[in-house]
């Protein structure tokens, strides 16, 4: 178990340059319920939402058919981010 930790560092010198995230587009999808249900099932094994796995699919399929712009930029990852501690207990 560690011990309390001190006051809290100053981990960089220099801030790192933060690009603002591109705005998202919403769109309303109907689908069937027994489609939805089969992608969201599918979503959870794969630890995605529904909507990711959505644009993950749609993202997949654009790019076999080499229609992926190249201006896309990557999914945006959702969720805490990784700790950037690596200490060992």
């Amino acid at each position: 178990m560690r011990g309390p930790r001190g006051a809290a560092r100053r981990q960089h010198r220099n801030a790192l340059p933060v690009t603002p995230p591109r705005p998202r587009k919403q769109v309303l999808l109907r689908l069937d319920p027994a489609v939805h249900d089969a992608l969201a099932r599918w979503a959870g094994e794969d630890l995605r939402s529904a909507n990711a796995q959505i644009e993950f699919l749609l993202r997949k399929a654009l790019q076999e058919a080499g229609r992926l712009p190249g201006s896309a930029g990557p999914i945006p990852r959702r969720g805490r981010p990784p700790s950037s501690e690596t200490g060992t207990d």
